[in-house]
C-alpha cells in the first residue's frame, strides 16, 4: 500500500482536491511515512554477532496495514483472561444496499446505529423466555468492505452461548450447537434499525448529495423506507467456535482487519494493482480470484473504509459493556464453577496457532539480543549513516 500512494497519491490527491476527506488525506501521509526516516527510528547491535538494524517508527494508523498485526496482539492479550468455558457464537449483520448507499453519506451516523442496533436485537431476543430468557454479552465489530474493496458495511459479533438468569443467581445455557433463530433476529434488527434511521433523519442528521439528494424531503425517504420492510435483511449465525482457542484465532483475524491487507497485493506495475479476492458466489477453489484495478481506482476503494475519527469499531455491550465487565466476568466464573484465567505467560501459544518468540527483539542472524546504539528524530537519519552490512525493518 505504501508503494502505491507514494508513486500514485501526489497525483490523486491534486485530481480529486476538494473531494477526499482530512481524515483520508491523513490516512495516505500515514501509511507513506510508516517505517521510514520520515517518522524517526533508532539503530540497534546484536550483543552477540554485532548484527547492526535500523528499525524505524511505527504511523500507528489504524488504517496502515503494517501496523494492525501489534494492536491485534495486545488487544487479544487483554482479552484472553475474559474467555469463558463456554461455546462461543458468530452472528453477522448486513446492511442491504440501499442503506448502504445511505451510509456512505453518512458514516458516523449509520455505521453507530447498525453497531447499536445489532447488540439490542441479540440482548432482546436472548432475553425473551420464549427464546433463551438470558442476559447477555457480546463483543461487535464493524467491517465496512467486500473481498473486492467494494462498500458493504456489516457487522461481526461474538457472543457466548448463554447468560445470566433475571435474578443473575444462575447461568442459562443455549441449546448445543444452536443460539437465536436468525429469522427472529433478522426481523427485530430491521425493524429497529429503520426506526433508528428515520428518526434520525426527522432530527436532521442525515445528509444527502449527488443522486441521493432527493432524500432529503420527509416523503421521498419514507417511500425510500417502504420498499426496505418489503425484504429480509441478511443475519447469519455460523456454527460454534471449536474452543476458547479458535475464538481468539479469529479475534486476531478480525477486530484489527483493515479493507486490504499488504498479503493480498500480487502486483503493481505503476499504473494498474492486482490484488486477491474471494467471490463468495462461487464454490470450492473458483471462489479465489485476481483484480485488476488503474491505481486511482484503487486507492479510490480503499480510503472509502476510512472510519470518521474517532469511531470506535470494537464495541462491547450487555454483560461486557465496559463499566461492568469485569465484575460480569467473574460472576459468570463463579456461576460456571470454572477457575479464574491463567497467567498469560501460561498460554501455550498465540492465537494463531503459530510458536511464541523466545526473545521479542531478536537478532534475526543469531537469536541473540537486539540493544539500542542510537535513536534519530524523524526527518533524520544515524549520524553513523550508511553503515555497511546494516539491516533496516522496514516489514
Amino acid at each position: 500500500m505504501a508503494d502505491i500512494f507514494r508513486h500514485r497519491g501526489p497525483a490523486w490527491r491534486a485530481s480529486h482536491a476538494g473531494h477526499v476527506s482530512l481524515g483520508q488525506l491523513k490516512v495516505m501521509s500515514a501509511i507513506e511515512r510508516c517505517r521510514t526516516a520520515a517518522l524517526g527510528g533508532h539503530v540497534e547491535r546484536c550483543e552477540a554477532c554485532a548484527h547492526l538494524r535500523i528499525s524505524y517508527n511505527s504511523c500507528r494508523n489504524r488504517h496502515c496495514p503494517k501496523c494492525q498485526a501489534a494492536a491485534a496482539k495486545e488487544w487479544l492479550t487483554d482479552r484472553r483472561a475474559e474467555l469463558l468455558p463456554v461455546p462461543y457464537f458468530h452472528v453477522v449483520f448486513t446492511l442491504p444496499g440501499p442503506v448502504a448507499d445511505i451510509a456512505y453519506q453518512n458514516k458516523s451516523v449509520v455505521y453507530d446505529l447498525l453497531l447499536k442496533t445489532a447488540a439490542e436485537t441479540l440482548i432482546t431476543i436472548a432475553a425473551d423466555p420464549k427464546h433463551l430468557g438470558a442476559q447477555i454479552g457480546l463483543t461487535a465489530v464493524l467491517h465496512t468492505w467486500g473481498s473486492a474493496l467494494t462498500h458493504h458495511p456489516h457487522a461481526h459479533i461474538i457472543v457466548p452461548g448463554g447468560g445470566f438468569s433475571p435474578n443473575r443467581q444462575h447461568w442459562i445455557a443455549c441449546r448445543p450447537g444452536f443460539f437465536l433463530a436468525v429469522r427472529v433476529l433478522s426481523r427485530l434488527f430491521r425493524r429497529l434499525f429503520l426506526e433508528r434511521l428515520t428518526a434520525a433523519h426527522q432530527t436532521g442528521r442525515l445528509e444527502f448529495f449527488a443522486d441521493q439528494a432527493a432524500l432529503a424531503e420527509p416523503a421521498a425517504f419514507k417511500a425510500h423506507l417502504a420498499a426496505l420492510r418489503k425484504h429480509e435483511w441478511v443475519v447469519y449465525a455460523k456454527p460454534p467456535f471449536g474452543g476458547p482457542g479458535a475464538v481468539l484465532a479469529y479475534l486476531s483475524r478480525y477486530t484489527h482487519r483493515i479493507a486490504i491487507a499488504n498479503s493480498r497485493l500480487i502486483a503493481f506495475d505503476g499504473e494498474r494493482v492486482t490484488f486477491k479476492w474471494k467471490d463468495y458466489r462461487a464454490k470450492g477453489d473458483a471462489r479465489y480470484k485476481l483484480m485488476t484495478l488503474d491505481a486511482a481506482e484503487f486507492i479510490r476503494r480503499f480510503l472509502i473504509h476510512v472510519l470518521p475519527d474517532g469511531f470506535h469499531r470494537i464495541r462491547h455491550y450487555g454483560l461486557f459493556a465496559n463499566a461492568s465487565r469485569a465484575a460480569n466476568i467473574a460472576l459468570a466464573r463463579q456461576l460456571l464453577g470454572a477457575p479464574g484465567p491463567a497467567p498469560s505467560n501460561a498460554e501455550s501459544g498465540p492465537a494463531d496457532g503459530g510458536h511464541q518468540d523466545a526473545e521479542p527483539n531478536a537478532c534475526p542472524c543469531c537469536g541473540g539480543r537486539m540493544i539500542i546504539l542510537e535513536t534519530f528524530e524523524p526527518g533524520c537519519q544515524p549520524r553513523q549513516w550508511p553503515i555497511p552490512s546494516i539491516g533496516l525493518d522496514s516489514s
